[in-house]
């Protein structure tokens, strides 16, 4: 029988756990949020991990910047300054800037400016070199927060990744590449598609573990799949008032063995692995207070 991977059941049972956290410690640790433009679905976003974060107990700082104007380094350079002051100010524990930036904004160099000791997305050079070194289990670094969230969805249901051979579609900086990583160090067998793959199809359904993120809604059908395989669709796509993923779920549920939905799977995860990567962030920070 197919089983559907619930990331807001998930979701859940790790917020529970965290909430106890803090009230047991009787802390508050503090997330800063920076966000850049008119983007809707950015706003929609931030306004539900501030939302979440804080009815887990956190304490959560959302900061508006208007689109660019003039001169495009002044007002890199400015955004560059609000992160530095957060750097250095000890009660904010954690830093992120929401995705995505507009176009003429240089990403790199505004994530590049976060500490990586308050970088929770783990987007940071710093973090993701400790994420290739495989050290991120030996408390340096962090997880980006979807990978996270997609290694704890498989974690909760039991589904074995060691061994297991797993095909990442997509190669982007912010899933398929950090994504992929953790696999590795998971010990998997890992490859990376994406639009230059040849025989797409044939790579697809010779995986144990299928996870997607394109951005392409119903892209994956039943040819690239078969039965007994684990399917984790990461992408989200609005078409009207609806949400596909990358996956076609009606046809594709019929024939593998477990599958995470959209919504309700992956993008729980992501939100609740950001906290998570927070309550860490200020645990290594105050080590000596706990």
């Amino acid at each position: 029988m197919m089983k559907i991977l619930d990331g807001e059941k998930v979701r859940d049972f790790i917020a529970s756990k965290i909430k106890k956290e803090l009230i047991k410690q009787g802390i508050k640790p503090k997330l800063v949020i920076l966000r850049v433009g008119t983007d809707e679905r950015s706003s929609v976003y931030v306004k539900q991990k501030k939302i979440f974060g804080e009815r887990l107990g956190f304490e959560v700082e959302y900061i508006q910047l208007d689109n660019p104007k003039g001169d495009i380094e002044v007002f890199e350079n400015d955004i560059i300054s609000r992160i530095e002051s957060f750097n250095s100010d000890r009660s904010v524990n954690g830093i992120i800037v929401q995705m995505p930036l507009p176009g003429n904004v240089n990403s790199v160099k505004i994530i590049e400016a976060i500490s990586p000791e308050k970088d929770v997305d783990g987007l940071n050079s710093k973090n993701l070199k400790f994420l290739i070194e495989g050290l991120v289990s030996q408390n340096k670094g962090f997880v980006p927060a979807t990978t996270k969230g997609i290694i704890s969805l498989l974690d909760y249901y039991k589904i074995s990744i060691e061994g297991k051979k797993v095909v990442m579609i997509g190669r982007s900086l912010l899933v398929g590449r950090p994504t992929a990583l953790a696999l590795l160090n998971r010990h998997a067998t890992v490859t990376i598609c994406h639009t230059k793959t040849k025989n797409l199809k044939k790579e697809a359904k010779s995986a144990d573990i299928i996870v997607v993120a394109i951005g392409e809604p119903n892209f994956i059908n039943k040819g690239f799949v078969k039965k007994g395989q684990v399917i984790i669709d990461v992408g989200i796509t609005k078409i009207g008032d609806n949400l596909f993923g990358d996956v076609d779920f009606k046809k594709v549920s019929g024939v593998v063995k477990a599958i995470s939905p959209v919504p309700g799977g992956v993008g729980p995860m992501t939100v609740v692995s950001l906290f998570d990567n927070l309550l860490i962030a200020y645990k290594r920070q105050n080590k000596n207070m706990l």
